[in-house]
């Protein structure tokens, strides 16, 4: 990510830059910033879980990539997930002339060791300002790690992952097992992998 200007925005104004650039801003309290740019990890990772997902899930559920705008009730106006899945029929809003979703039901992060922390904490915070959200998922990029998070009430969300290329996480809201050896797929990790797993375990 990188900050757009060192200047205060309108939301009106926000609005023009991201409708009339080929990249991708968010917006918060003034500040804009760019979205594009991520590693070939990141991308790699985002097109494997895309065609895990799209061949696991039953029919009438859709996954998107980050192009697609999330109506985020707590950190407005919308933001721009690695990947959104939701089942059934889309819900958009207009906002500023642009279509934003605002009935996601899954959204994902793949993690980078400069947004980590954010997308663990005050993110999934904004994330659960989402009446239809009901799973958060994070994918790290160093380590083959994947953590769900699934909403069980009004504050109370459950706890999933698996370690390690071998392993499995099973999705119930969706009635799916992701395969880490298949978001993996062609990527290599360090050969202190095995050192670190032993920890995160």
């Amino acid at each position: 990510m990188s900050e757009f200007a060192k200047q205060v925005y309108t939301l009106e104004e926000y609005f023009e830059i991201d409708k009339n650039s080929e990249e991708k801003f968010e917006f918060f309290e003034g500040n804009v910033w760019c979205m594009s740019g991520a590693s070939p990890v990141h991308e790699r990772i985002v097109s494997n879980s895309i065609f895990q997902f799209r061949t696991a899930l039953k029919d009438g559920c859709s996954v998107f990539a980050s192009n697609l705008r999330v109506k985020v009730p707590a950190y407005g106006p919308y933001r721009y997930p690695d990947m959104t899945v939701y089942c059934g029929e889309g819900e958009f809003e207009k906002m500023g002339g642009l279509d934003v979703l605002t009935n996601p039901q899954m959204i994902i992060e793949i993690l980078s060791p400069s947004t980590e922390g954010f997308d663990r904490g005050a993110k999934f915070t904004y994330y659960k300002s989402i009446p239809s959200l009901t799973d958060y998922l994070l994918i790290a990029t160093q380590i083959p790690h994947v953590v769900n998070y699934t909403k069980q009430g009004e504050n109370e969300w459950v706890q999933r992952e698996a370690v390690g290329l071998d392993a499995k996480l099973f999705l119930p809201t969706f009635q799916i097992e992701l395969l880490l050896s298949e978001i993996y797929r062609d990527i290599e990790f360090p050969e202190i992998e095995e050192e670190v797993l032993t920890i995160v375990r």
